[in-house]
């Protein structure tokens, strides 16, 4: 798998994360659901994605905006207009007074349309996103707190297919639909790193070059082999020194700091999902023992594995 599919695979959307919003303006939603990432579209009329700290990012038909939560930030008609519902984690609606509203404004049972307007409002397709992993994690941190794609740049057929879907009512819907929001989402993401006008990290601007994108994919695939400077550069065809300055320059790293927060990754991601020793995850990610993964996990990360397995536990 590339580096931009390995981060993406920890980000999945959630049984019902999925909503479609009919909007009469003015009207303003104060999203509180604690998502670590939101994606929104208008399917008719516009929104504006309002952070609590950032500049407020206006959302035409068609196109996607990706924020980052957990924070709880704004959507709405206008930039003047007031929150006057509250969505919390579960699409549950909850007016400024504390009166819940879900049940009365669902446009029909076993769904996830809601509806506060007439016809002719504004349409909303949105979803959430649990971040399930330490190595999505590096996604996020390359993202700005709110992401706006035009529809024309999400060359995918993607939000027809999510807009098609919406209009059916069949068994399985939601499943569909929580799926092709993945896929909104990965082709989303695409298109904005892809951007003429785009930085996208160093890895992912790799990823193209013959040289450096296949030692990303060779360190992604087999991080447990004792990959060495030389034995990377031997892999991909060029000389040591060449490799380095190349991989360097490119990805903003130096080959091994760059392996080495990979595997520290994936070994974080192991101590929180499986209840592997110390050891097994140590030669799963490339360390000869316990001992050398808990002098580089410390090293980087502050704490000892077990200390990290521990603090996840209490938590």
């Amino acid at each position: 798998m590339d580096p931009l599919g390995d981060l993406l695979d920890g980000v999945r959307a959630r049984t019902a994360a999925f909503c479609r919003s009919v909007l009469d303006p003015p009207w303003a939603l104060r999203i509180v659901d604690e998502a670590p990432l939101g994606l929104a579209t208008p399917l008719r009329g516009h929104a504006w994605v309002i952070p609590d700290d950032g500049e407020p990012t206006f959302v035409g038909t068609g196109d996607v905006a990706v924020v980052q939560g957990p924070e709880p930030y704004t959507v709405a008609s206008s930039v003047d207009v007031p929150p006057t519902v509250f969505v919390h984690p579960g699409n549950r609606l909850v007016t400024t007074d504390g009166t819940d509203i879900t049940a009365a404004t669902r446009l029909a049972a076993g769904t996830s349309a809601l509806g506060l307007g007439t016809h002719g409002a504004t349409v909303i397709a949105s979803g959430a996103y649990q971040v399930s992993s330490f190595v999505s994690g590096r996604l996020l941190a390359t993202l700005p707190a709110v992401v706006r794609v035009p529809r024309e740049q999400v060359q995918s057929p993607i939000m027809d297919l999510l807009h098609a879907e919406m209009d059916r009512d069949e068994p399985g819907q939601q499943v569909v639909l929580d799926r092709l929001l993945d896929l909104a989402l990965i082709a989303t993401l695409r298109a904005w790193f892809a951007r003429p006008a785009g930085d996208p990290p160093g890895w992912y601007r790799a990823h193209g070059d013959p040289c450096v994108g296949q030692a990303l994919r060779i360190m992604h695939e087999e991080p447990h082999r004792q990959w060495t400077v030389a034995g990377l550069a031997a892999a991909t065809g060029v000389s040591r020194a060449a490799f380095a300055r190349r991989f360097t320059d490119l990805v903003g790293q130096p080959p091994m700091t760059y392996l080495t927060h990979w595997r520290l990754d994936l070994a974080a991601e192991s101590l929180r999902t499986t209840d592997a020793t110390i050891a097994t995850i140590a030669r799963r990610v490339g360390y000869a023992n316990a001992f050398a993964l808990t002098v580089a996990f410390k090293r980087v990360r502050g704490a000892t594995p077990q200390q990290f397995r521990a603090g996840l536990a209490a938590a």
